[in-house]
Order: C-alpha cells, then structure tokens, then sequence
C-alpha cells in the first residue's frame, strides 16, 4: 500500500480520537439517562459528557480544517459512482453530525434552568452560549434542545453505525483496502 493511499497521520489520529470521544459519549449519555446512578455520580459524569463534547467539537473543527487543507487518498478506480456518492453523502452527514451534536448539547447546558457551570476536565471555566443563557423561559427552552440533542445523537450513533459498517464491508467482502487507509499502526 503506496503512501498515497493513506490518510496522513494528522489525519487517522483525528479521526481516532473522534472515533473515541463519540463512542464514549454515547456510552456515557445512555448511562446518564437510563441507568439509576446516585446523583453525586451523575453529575461527575454530566460534567466530563461536556468536557468530552467539547473536546471532540475541537477535534472535528481541526479534522474539517485539516480535510479542507489536505487532499484525502483517491477511492479505487474500480468502486461504483452511486457507491463514490455515497460516501461522500455519508462523510458530509458524519461532519454536520459531528459539529450539531456538541453545539445542541453546549445549547442544552446554556439553556439549563439549574445554571450549573461547565468546567471543562474541572479545570477550564467553559461559558454558556450568550443568548441563550439570558432567555426568561429557560423550561421550555431546555425542553426543547434536550429533545434535539437527544434525537440527534441517536441519528448520529445510527450513521456510526453505518459507516463502521461499510468499512467492515469494504475490508471482508471486497477487500479493497479502505479500511487500511485509516487504520493507525500501518506501515505505508
């Protein structure tokens, strides 16, 4: 496998640490909410489910500025067009995913009618969203990104789920070498 042929290690790094943070996350935020945890725990866990989020909403802003920067390895010539297209649909939807999911929960703690700080790894003082933290009804408000943040993370896990699966796909069925690309540890 040629250098070409790989994303760079700026690239497979980001796209790791990502990888990790989200799977975390969801983890995490199904936890939070279907699991009797004592309310000490719960917010230990709410306050790193923000640091996390904003540590992978950084992580994505450099992966996109990286992406725009840096020409990603060409597709096989062999893969379909329909097949080309969908990949670029589904890495466009995992991006706009990816930067929604932590803005809706930074609008969800900004919007909180408890006003409890956010301190990112409980060391970095982290603000609300301006307009939003002076908004007179908060209830609704809350009501209103909790339902979004919620519904979007689960689109999200869904579109995980399906990228890992095409690259499962793509690694045992056609065994066309895209998941290499990505695979940290490799030798070019």
């Amino acid at each position: 496998m040629s250098a070409r042929s790989r994303y760079d290690s700026v690239a497979i790094a980001l796209h790791w640490l990502i990888a990790l943070g989200i799977l975390v996350q969801i983890v995490m935020g199904l936890g939070m909410a279907h699991l009797a945890i004592p309310v000490g725990l719960k917010f230990q866990l709410y306050q790193l489910h923000k640091s996390i989020g904003i540590t992978v909403l950084f992580a994505v802003f450099l992966r996109v500025l990286w992406r725009l920067t840096h020409k990603p390895p060409a597709l096989p010539a062999a893969m379909h067009t329909l097949e080309r297209r969908a990949a670029d649909g589904a890495h466009l939807a995992l991006y706009g995913f990816m930067l929604a999911l932590p803005l809706t929960g930074w609008a969800l703690v900004s919007v909180s009618p408890y006003n409890i700080p956010t301190v990112l790894f409980g060391l970095i003082p982290w603000p609300d969203l301006p307009i939003l933290s002076t908004l007179p009804d908060k209830n609704t408000a809350d009501a209103v990104a909790g339902f979004i943040h919620s519904r979007l993370a689960w689109v999200l896990a869904a579109v995980v789920g399906l990228h890992v699966l095409a690259a499962l796909r793509h690694h045992f069925v056609l065994r066309d070498g895209i998941l290499r690309r990505m695979l940290p540890f490799l030798k070019a």
